[in-house]
């Protein structure tokens, strides 16, 4: 993966100097333009005086239209113009130098004054792509690419901050149904002198179990509470991957229990990883319960660990309804549930793979998601090896 980075960076950076070669060659060009017809006006000023074309007519003139005398218009010429001759020459370079040099500047300025538009444009959020001049394609481009990001980003804020002032409202909502029927059930076995004891017992099995849902979606609340207001930092050190999974795994025994599941482990003994184990920990942990969630009750759920060179390969499988596509999509999503029910336990707040793609990629890995014919795989990409 950060081979192909770094491809995309070097191909990337050769267009950028492609770019930049032929908008050099174009100033270039321009520029030469400019000087050879600075040139051709010199000289043709130059050949005017020189040759006397000048001054023939500036005499003639003289002469049929002031004067009408031949001898008293070249008087004036000569007392004028040819005793001043090397001043009119210096103004006539300096003339042409200052029109070329204001040429030249304009046509700089125009690509500041364009670049500033397309800046401006960018921070007033104007629709409709920006566009330059050919000479400044790669700028062009460039403004043009930060600002479908920016609306990209700003889309997808949008979405999330939406998806998450939904799943605040529905979790509102649920909390009340679960606090009403442990109200309801306390007040009874209170008020209720005479009760059986296997009634008693029944009352109190769905108080306990409508108080477990009650704290599931307190949790909720707190998660997305830490989600918004904290960032993920990493503190790195060396761990024993195969144990972190075995350990793993054991402790969801209770949980693989309740839907009479197994968990196996595909992975060489004592695989050595460099990361921060806590958070690392915490992206299998999703992973495991994720597959625990929505796995068909009496299948196996595998984790598979391989070595590829320099990366760590691990993956997580498990029989189950098929996701689908456009769902898988959106799967790494903040706040994005595929349960959309919202009293289901197994939904969540929607922040378990949001935070797992988080961990794994400050980690310089990848995971993604596949599913296919009632399979479901999610497979973690990281570098491996210990330090």
């Amino acid at each position: 993966m950060n081979k192909r980075r770094g491809t995309d960076r070097e191909e990337k950076q050769k267009r950028d100097s492609s770019q930049y070669r032929q908008m050099r060659m174009t100033i270039f060009f321009r520029t030469m333009l400019l000087l050879f017809a600075d040139l051709v006006l010199l000289y043709i000023f130059v050949d005017a005086f020189l040759r006397g074309r000048f001054a023939n007519w500036v005499v003639g003139f003289l002469d049929r239209v002031v004067f009408r005398d031949y001898n008293r218009a070249l008087d004036l010429y000569q007392q004028v113009f040819r005793n001043y001759m090397e001043w009119f020459m210096a103004f006539a370079f300096f003339a042409v130098f200052l029109v070329s040099l204001w040429i030249y500047l304009k046509s700089f300025t125009k690509y500041f004054y364009e670049i500033n538009r397309g800046i401006d444009a960018l921070v007033e959020e104007l629709s409709g792509e920006i566009i330059l001049s050919p000479e400044l394609a790669l700028t062009e481009r460039k403004i043009n690419h930060i600002r479908h990001t920016l609306e990209r980003r700003k889309s997808e804020a949008a979405a999330a901050e939406q998806r998450k002032n939904d799943l605040v409202v529905y979790l509102a909502h649920d909390l009340k149904t679960p606090l009403t029927s442990v109200i309801g059930y306390l007040t009874l076995l209170r008020d209720e002198g005479q009760i059986s004891e296997e009634l008693r017992e029944k009352y109190l099995s769905i108080s306990l179990e409508k108080a477990e849902r009650l704290e599931d979606l307190i949790n909720e609340f707190f998660e997305i509470t830490r989600f918004s207001l904290s960032s993920i930092t990493l503190e790195y050190s060396n761990v024993n991957l195969t144990r972190l999974l075995e350990q793993l795994t054991y402790e969801f025994r209770p949980m693989l229990l309740e839907k009479n599941l197994s968990c196996s482990l595909e992975a060489a003994p004592d695989i050595p990883l460099r990361c921060d184990v806590n958070q690392m920990q915490r992206v299998f942990d999703n992973l495991l319960r994720n597959a625990v969630n929505y796995s068909f009750e009496g299948g196996t759920i595998r984790i598979c660990v391989q070595q590829e060179g320099e990366q760590l390969r691990i993956s997580f499988f498990n029989r189950g309804n098929t996701i689908p596509k456009e769902k898988l999509d959106r799967i790494f999503e903040q706040f994005y549930r595929l349960d959309s029910a919202r009293s289901s336990r197994s939904g969540g707040a929607g922040l378990g793979l949001a935070i797992a793609k988080e961990i794994v990629e400050l980690h310089q890995g990848t995971i993604a998601a596949r599913s296919e014919d009632e399979s479901i795989e999610f497979e973690v990409t990281i570098p491996g090896g210990a330090a």
